[in-house]
């Protein structure tokens, strides 16, 4: 089977524009999840899909520079733009990831395509009943699932945030989750990128963690803000 992750990417966030570009121990937030998702050992693909709009240049540079493939489509329509994506590279299982999650763990991806491919699912997630923190949320659907979506679903919310109609629905189709092993459940913490605070904790973060031949554990981020707890009041005003 081809497993694709399709990483969505764009300029123009509205909460922290150009965040994609942002540097972490200098390299872009991009850079930086498309070097972690590398280490995954189930997928046969890394694609980053963004639009076609001019101000989305820079993203498609970037991934050229990074010898990774980028999809342009649609830019209101993200669900569209998945499936011509996944089409495209002749996807069979297509992980979702947003590119405001530098931190996120292969290993989570894997697990993820693995219950996929084992339990024949049309969905797998660790977010409809969340035990990570954001920035660990992971989703997985069958191509087939996406195909349908896109043919038949046409309601804002799922154009645009690509699964909403599936979570929203989820006696119409095979599901499973995944969760945080208990001494690693963290679901009130904040580890994505959306402000400028979330950044600049983000920064902490690497600064004491980050490895350029590797990626960083999620139990490892775990042991450092449980022992760093003060550094978790840096972006506390957006979890409220």
């Amino acid at each position: 089977m081809t497993n694709l992750i399709i990483i969505q990417a764009r300029m123009s966030s509205l909460r922290l524009p150009r965040k994609v570009l942002m540097k972490l121990e200098g390299k872009s937030i991009l850079e930086h999840i498309v070097n972690s998702l590398k280490f995954s050992k189930l997928c046969s693909k890394i694609i980053v899909a963004t639009t076609i709009n001019q101000t989305d240049d820079p993203i498609a540079t970037l991934c050229n520079d990074l010898d990774v493939d980028c999809f342009r489509g649609s830019s209101n329509d993200v669900l569209n733009r998945y499936y011509e994506c996944a089409k495209l590279h002749q996807g069979d299982i297509i992980v979702r990831i947003t590119c405001d999650n530098p931190l996120i763990d292969p290993t989570l991806v894997d697990k993820a395509i693995k219950i996929c491919m084992e339990e024949k699912c049309d969905y797998v997630s660790n977010m409809i009943h969340q035990t990570y923190p954001l920035g660990y949320l992971v989703e997985v659907i069958k191509f087939n699932i996406l195909k349908q979506n896109n043919d038949e679903i046409h309601d804002a919310l799922t154009r645009e945030h690509v699964t909403n109609h599936i979570r929203k629905n989820l006696t119409m189709y095979k599901i499973k989750e995944f969760f945080a092993p208990d001494n690693l459940q963290r679901p009130e913490w904040r580890l994505t990128v959306d402000y400028e605070n979330d950044y600049q904790l983000m920064k902490k973060i690497f600064q004491y963690l980050y490895n350029p031949n590797e990626y960083i554990p999620y139990a490892n981020v775990v042991s450092f803000l449980d022992n760093n707890l003060e550094l978790l009041k840096i972006n506390r005003i957006e979890n409220k």
